[in-house]
Order: C-alpha cells, then structure tokens, then sequence
C-alpha cells in the first residue's frame, strides 16, 4: 500500500491542464509499454475542464477505453448522467472508447460490467466530494462494505438517484490513481484523504499503485 502524493497549483484552470497531461503521459506510457490503455473516468462538474483538453494531447484513442467509475440511474441522455458529459467532452472519434454502464440493468448490468474491467486498470481518476464521497462510495451506504465485488448499486439514493460505482476492490489494484481536487469547500476532506481517514469514504481507498492528489491552494491551504 502507497501514500497519497500531492500537488498544489495556483488554480483550476492549472489543475485541469496538469491532469490532461497526466492521463495523457499515462496513456502512451501504458500504450507503449502494454499495447493499451484502460482509464475509469469520474463524473462531475470539477473534471469536465480537463476531459475538454484532453483533445488537445493527442491520446492513442483507438487503443485506449474508457470505463466509468460511477453513473447515476437516469434516463439516457439525462443531464443528470455522467454519460451525457463524456460523450460533450470528446471528440467522435474519441467516443468510441468510453465503456458506459449499463445501469439500467441492476446488479446483473454491475456484474457484466465488472467482467469488462482489466485486473488493474492503468488509470483511475477520482474527485472528492465536499462530504468526502468519491465515485458513489458515499457517506453511510452499504456499498462502502462491499468487498466480493468491483461494481454493485448502491443501497439507497444519494442527491435524488441510486447509482452504479466501482468498489474498493476495483480501485485498489489500479496502477495510478489520479484524484482532482478543487474549491475551498474540499479543504477539509483533502486533509483527511492525505490522512486516510476512514471517516469518509475517500479516506478508506488504499492505493496499491502510485496515488496523486492535484489540488488547487484554495483546497490544500
């Protein structure tokens, strides 16, 4: 198990240009040295900058997925879908590489889904909630205990919708773990994620791989 690493910026802005690099240096590293890329993406006002820019770093897209750390069971093409603001963000030819969850289906749909991922995936990227939720590892839900599978629902509603979402067992394995954190409001449960503390449930992630918070000041003051 790996500590978290940080990295402070002046701004958003930097913070979102900083994590386009890095998924992208991420990307050609493991295409080059494995032949492909497998990334789980966040959902979420905070990336939606950085996944713009990602056009710009010229990714190997036709061997890269996508997978998705978490949706919420909307309809498709909802706004309230992660979905919908990945698919805004890419290109057509880069959209082709997202793998969406099929949330429609229940925990049949969570298990198929499980089955798709890598054994590690190369790159997961991870937000912080102002409550210290990450993915839909939310707060008092029972999804927080599950460890016999890498995707499951969760118990109950969280902002108006139950969700799909990668478990602790899937993101422990991951080689890199990216996190973006921005906003005042996340400097309290950035200090407790550098801490680990397991009293939120970003806290209670234990990096098996490399572990890199890029924060801006007005989070890490």
């Amino acid at each position: 198990m790996s500590a978290h690493k940080l990295e402070v910026l002046d701004d958003a802005e930097a913070v979102a240009r900083r994590g386009a690099e890095l998924i992208a240096e991420a990307a050609r590293d493991s295409v080059a040295g494995e032949g492909s890329f497998a990334m789980a993406a966040s959902g979420g006002h905070t990336p939606w900058a950085m996944y713009g820019q990602l056009e710009e770093q010229e990714l190997p897209w036709s061997k890269t997925e996508l997978f998705q750390t978490d949706e919420r069971i909307a309809p498709a093409g909802s706004p309230d879908r992660n979905l919908t603001h990945l698919i805004a963000a890419f290109s057509i030819g880069a959209q082709g590489s997202i793998r969406p969850m099929p949330v429609d289906d229940g925990e049949e749909g969570a298990a198929r889904y499980a089955e798709r991922l890598p054994e590690s995936l190369d790159l997961v990227h991870l937000g912080l909630g102002p409550d210290g939720h990450t993915a839909s590892l939310v707060p008092g839900d029972p999804v927080l205990d599950v460890t016999d599978r890498r995707v499951a629902i969760t118990g109950g509603e969280y902002q108006g919708t139950h969700r799909m979402t990668l478990t602790y067992p899937a993101l422990a394995p991951a080689k890199r773990l990216l996190w973006i954190v921005t906003g005042e409001e996340k400097r309290d449960p950035l200090a407790k994620l550098l801490a680990m503390d397991d009293s939120i449930p970003a806290g209670r992630v234990r990096p098996g791989g490399e572990s890199l918070i890029v924060a801006d000041r007005t989070a890490a003051l």
